[in-house]
Parts: C-alpha cells; structure tokens; sequence
C-alpha cells in the first residue's frame, strides 16, 4: 500500500495510508487526510493513487508543498522523498498500488445508451455524448462527469467519479461547426457574377 509517514513534532509518528483515487490534504475536515497544523492550508494538496504511481497536486497552498526541499506545484512521488506540507514533514514510505479484489458477484456494466448518431451517451447524462471511458467499472461518461487533474508540463490525468480509477477517451465528438456570417449570407443571398455582359 502507498504509505506516508508523519515525521513532525507535536503530530506523532503517523502512518497514512493512501487510498485508491484522489486524497486531499487540508486543514477542513472534509479532506481525506485533514491534519490539524497552523501552517497547512484548508486544501493544501491532493495525491492521487493510480496504477502508475502517486502523483502531487499543489492546491495553490499559502506555505507551499516540497520535495526535498525543492518547492513543487506537481510531481510524480518516489519512495525515500521527504515531502513537506507547510511545517509538517512526511516521509514517502512506499508507492506501491496493492489492489485487493474481493470475490464479489455484481452485475455486469449496463450497455451504453447509443445516441441517434451511433455514438455512446453519457451513464448520468444520456443525452450527452460520452467521450471516456472507465478502465475498471466500463463506466461511460461526458467531460462534465469525468475528474480530472490538470498537471504542468504534461497530459491531464482523467479519473472515474465512480471508482477513482484511471479513465480514457473513447473517440472524438465532433462539434457542429457555426456557420461564419459570410457562409449563412452566401445560402440566403446567391448572385450570379459572369463578367462582363457580351456584345
């Protein structure tokens, strides 16, 4: 399991366990992982799980996140790394994803709705195109429904609202080009130019 490991005074040698998915970091309580230190914003940083590893999200925090010392809005996170939050220091114990599936009978994924065009709908929202896919749960979602982890310098990290599990795109929806105002006048307004009239 992805484990961190509290090394400031005051707050005890803590083991976190990271779970699946996105866990915020803050002072609010509704954060995955509130701690309770002057120095940490209310939503410090979000790390999220996936299968490729642990990656750091800054949240435009007042005191700042680093590794190492080195100040870092985002960042894939290595075993050994000193990550700080504020004042609080952390140890980057392990990153290693262990994936417990339990022997459980469910369901198969509902089919997708399919649209008048062919293209799969939305699960939520079935009069929207779907344009992901999740990897796991076969979820069918719009880009209203997806989560997604903006990241410098890279492709964003899309993620299934439902399971926390990494998704992708299935297929490009193509908007309905508008018509430029010269094109809608040239459908109203159609005159013949031939040059000039013969003798």
């Amino acid at each position: 399991m992805a484990r961190l490991l509290i090394k400031t005074e005051g707050l005890g040698n803590q083991t976190i366990e990271l779970a699946m998915g996105v866990n915020r970091i803050g002072r609010d309580p509704g954060c995955e992982l509130c701690l309770d230190h002057a120095t940490i914003s209310s939503l410090h940083c979000e790390l999220a799980l996936t299968d490729d590893g642990v990656y750091l999200h800054d949240c435009n925090s007042t005191n700042g996140t680093f590794i190492n010392g080195e100040p870092v809005m985002e960042a894939w996170l290595e075993p050994g790394q000193k990550l700080r939050i504020g004042d609080v220091e952390l140890l980057v114990e392990s990153i290693a994803v262990t994936i417990a599936i339990p022997k459980i009978e469910h369901e198969p994924p509902k089919a997708p709705v399919i649209l008048e065009n062919g293209v799969a709908g939305c699960s939520r929202h079935p009069e929207t195109p779907a344009t992901f896919a999740c990897t796991f749960c076969k979820e069918t979602m719009c880009n209203a429904c997806v989560r997604v982890m903006r990241r410098h310098g890279g492709q964003p990290l899309y993620l299934c609202r439902l399971c926390s599990h990494k998704c992708e795109r299935i297929g490009s929806v193509e908007p309905k080009k508008k018509k430029s105002f010269f094109g809608m006048l040239q459908d109203t307004v159609r005159l013949k130019f031939g040059g000039r009239p013969k003798d």
